[in-house]
């Protein structure tokens, strides 16, 4: 029986008149999409268009919810109340759910974005209130994360599912935490990505000191915002089934 892992990719991240990434193309390689609920990026006719896509391809839709920061893309830590980004990630599954339903497709799982998906690594109080969101939704819809990470525990405290990530064109630290992208070397170089994705489907990474890490990753994420991301996508999609691993979606 071959290995099936399940390749995601960062979608519906246009806004207005401003477009980001070919999210078609990459829905090409991916067997899943994280769609961008509108508080970091997207807007109701963006994520529509990003659920009728994925119903037509026959793609996985997942929450992306992410802090209030529409200017900084996500990407700032805001020291929210625990209570107002549980409501804040309701909102935005919520709202993600009601177009998929109209594009005729559902919501299957979750994957924070950006500076919340980091936070809730380490920061306990807003893992706690990101799990209490989805539990209030939905309690059957898996959470995508990190291993070890806070947001792993307090879900399975709670009984809600949970499936372990692995990023295709990041780095890692020794504590099996991403480099921060403020760091050189915390996005890989497309020659570096091949080795990197192949050593994921054996179930180890290497760490940026050279360290080896185990991991069992139910998901690799290939981000769509990158200089050729989508060429990127369909390397990775390649490299998967070039080492025994069958592309499908953890959900």
């Amino acid at each position: 029986m071959s290995l099936a892992i399940d390749l995601n990719s960062d979608v519906g991240e246009s806004f207005g008149r401003w477009t980001l990434g070919d999210d078609r193309a990459i829905m090409e390689s991916v067997s899943s999409i994280n769609v961008a609920c509108g508080f970091h990026a997207g807007d109701p006719s963006v994520m529509r268009a990003t659920c009728r896509a994925a119903a037509e391809q026959g793609v996985t839709i997942g929450a992306h919810p992410a802090y209030r920061d529409l200017a900084g893309f996500g990407r700032r830590f805001i020291d929210a109340d625990p209570a107002e980004l549980a409501a804040d990630v309701v909102y935005q599954i919520g709202a993600l759910q009601a177009v998929a339903k109209a594009a005729g497709t559902r919501v299957a799982y979750v994957k924070p974005h950006g500076a919340l998906y980091n936070a809730i690594v380490h920061h306990e109080k807003q893992a706690a209130a990101v799990v209490e969101a989805v539990a209030d939704i939905d309690p059957t819809l898996p959470i995508l994360t990190l291993p070890h990470s806070a947001v792993l525990r307090a879900a399975e405290k709670r009984g809600i599912p949970t499936a372990i990530e692995a990023f295709a064109d990041r780095a890692y630290t020794p504590d099996g935490s991403l480099v921060s992208r403020t760091q050189p070397g915390a996005v890989l170089r497309e020659d570096q990505v091949q080795e990197h994705v192949a050593r994921i489907a054996e179930g180890h990474i290497k760490a940026i000191d050279g360290t080896i890490l185990d991991v069992a990753a139910d998901s690799i994420c290939v981000h769509g915002d990158s200089p050729g991301a989508v060429a990127m996508a369909a390397a990775v999609r390649q490299t998967l089934i070039d080492n025994g691993v069958t592309i499908r979606s953890f959900a």
